[in-house]
């Protein structure tokens, strides 16, 4: 199968791909139509791409296109989902799902809660995710490529955060992205008493 993956160079997900497949296509730029590598791929697996994939491409690849999002859907689609994640209580995850015309709102394929120490800074937490969700995808990827996996839309509620964000709760950050889980929920919490 050829594959087209959208993300980084540095993604496992990635490299479990071009272990495993016949040819594997990387693209972190915005997809064009007349991209030879959207038209000779089979498949489409996003992981850490920063683009929205628009319904033409979409429609290339029904079925066949699927993205790794780090949070428990329908929780903190979009941006800084672990960050999101403390400052509003929900549970923090990773979710593999189908691609759709919106960000993070495809149908569930798979998914895992994960549960995270307190004493893990926001970074280290995020970096915890990731390889749990490219564990998740090398178990699921054979089901996935066959098209013999259930998937199920993701349940009603959940939020979404865009970038744009970021700023009005950046202050809570006092070390940056080195900043502890418990520390960021005791700013927010000493926050909200105030």
């Amino acid at each position: 199968m050829k594959v087209l993956f959208l993300g980084r160079r540095d993604s496992p997900v990635l490299a479990h791909l071009r272990d495993v497949e016949e040819r594997v296509f990387r693209t972190a730029r915005p997809l064009v139509r007349a991209d030879p590598r959207v038209l000779r791929a089979d498949f489409v697996v996003s992981h850490l791409y920063l683009h929205r994939v628009r319904p033409w491409a979409l429609d290339r690849f029904p079925g066949r296109a699927v993205n790794l999002h780090n949070s428990f859907l329908p929780h903190n689609r979009g941006w800084h989902a672990v960050l999101w994640s403390v400052l509003e209580g929900t549970p923090a995850g990773v979710t593999i799902h189908h691609m759709d015309e919106n960000l993070d709102t495809g149908d569930v394929i798979a998914q895992r809660e994960v549960a995270l120490a307190p004493d893990l800074t926001l970074k280290q937490a995020w970096r915890a995710l990731q390889d749990d969700l490219a564990s998740l995808f090398c178990e699921w990827w054979p089901r996935i490529r066959e098209g013999d996996c259930p998937a199920r839309p993701q349940p009603s509620g959940g939020s979404y955060h865009s970038r744009s964000e970021l700023p009005s709760v950046e202050h809570l950050l006092t070390r940056g992205w080195q900043t502890t889980l418990g520390e960021v929920e005791e700013a927010a919490t000493s926050e909200a008493e105030r």
